[in-house]
């Protein structure tokens, strides 16, 4: 009875946890990234050579981004600016462009 209990409070707030990683990885991207990125749905980047959030998968693998976050991204684009995210905001900003991605 109690493993029934917890599967569904845990089956519960897990969505709303998912949201949450999604919201605080939008918020790192706008943050650190949307200076050059177009970090939505749409829109183009600001940089040329900074490529939309929505379309990194056309490019890499999603989950090969995180090894390049943990040792912080310093070159994509020649002037890029040096970011390191802690572990916890790379897995949101993760969550956040896997979230995005175009079909």
């Amino acid at each position: 009875m109690r493993a029934a209990i917890a599967a569904l409070l845990l089956s519960s707030t897990l969505p709303a946890m998912a949201d949450e990683l999604v919201e605080y990885g939008r918020r790192i991207a706008e943050t650190n990234c949307s200076r050059c990125h177009a970090i939505g749905s749409s829109g183009a980047s600001h940089h040329p050579e900074a490529p939309p959030f929505r379309d990194l998968s056309k490019r890499y693998p999603i989950d090969a981004l995180e090894e390049a976050f943990a040792e912080g991204i310093v070159v994509a684009h020649s002037d890029m600016p040096e970011f390191k995210p802690t572990q916890q905001q790379g897995q949101a900003l993760l969550a956040y462009i896997a979230a995005i991605q175009s079909k």
